[in-house]
């Protein structure tokens, strides 16, 4: 009779162990599944350390604290969707828009949580770094689809337009996450023609808008 223990002697199975940054994208990916249905104000760090099997000081090893943890998993977020905003270009505006759109929404369906930690929240969630990080996702848009119009300095009249169009593609982001009672083809078609019928009232007031409007058709 042997002395060792037998397999099935209910002995813990060892942790596992993980790689430094793959530690840190488990614990930003939890984070970002709860700060994406609550204020981080109501998230607290064993909130993050209980959803990513951690303990509470290995969450304070890696990040300090949770407004360090909110902000790298908000930047996390925010670095894959501008990775797939990178204008390519290659086609007509409006089939580039179309495509960006693609790609969009493709970060939104991958990324949900992340996508709506990001945007969620009102204007006391704005400020210093998380505000930082959210206009650099808007700029990332924004310049795309200037890029895609071939538009080098926009007029004030374009700018606000472009701007308004990106609040409302923000909001089809976050309005699909919630109900996904429209399919994805005819919102990305819908949002399209939503940028047309912009510039089409932005034309009204703007000869250049007019111009531009006419290049695209």
């Amino acid at each position: 009779m042997t002395s060792g223990k037998s397999a099935g002697s209910g002995t813990r199975p060892a942790r596992r162990r993980l790689s430094v940054d793959r530690r840190r994208e488990e614990l930003m990916a939890a984070a970002l599944e709860l700060f994406s249905t609550r204020d981080a104000e109501d998230v607290s760090i064993d909130d993050v350390a209980s959803a990513a099997g951690a303990s509470r000081a290995l969450v304070y090893h890696y990040f300090g604290g949770k407004q360090e943890l909110y902000v790298a998993a908000l930047r996390s977020a925010a670095e894959q969707l501008e990775s797939r905003l990178r204008p390519q270009g290659g086609g007509r505006p409006l089939e580039d828009l179309a495509l960006g759109l693609r790609r969009y929404f493709d970060f939104v369906e991958e990324h949900a949580a992340g996508f709506a930690a990001l945007l969620r929240g009102g204007p006391a969630n704005r400020a210093g770094e998380v505000g930082e990080i959210v206009d650099g996702v808007r700029r990332r848009l924004f310049l795309m689809i200037q890029k895609q119009m071939r538009v080098d300095e926009p007029s004030p009249v374009l700018r606000t337009t472009l701007r308004s169009w990106i609040a409302s593609v923000e909001t089809a982001g976050l309005d699909w996450l919630e109900h996904r009672d429209i399919e994805r083809p005819t919102l990305e078609k819908m949002l399209v023609d939503h940028m047309v019928a912009l510039l089409g009232v932005a034309a009204t007031y703007d000869q250049s808008v007019e111009r531009l409007l006419r290049d695209l058709a």
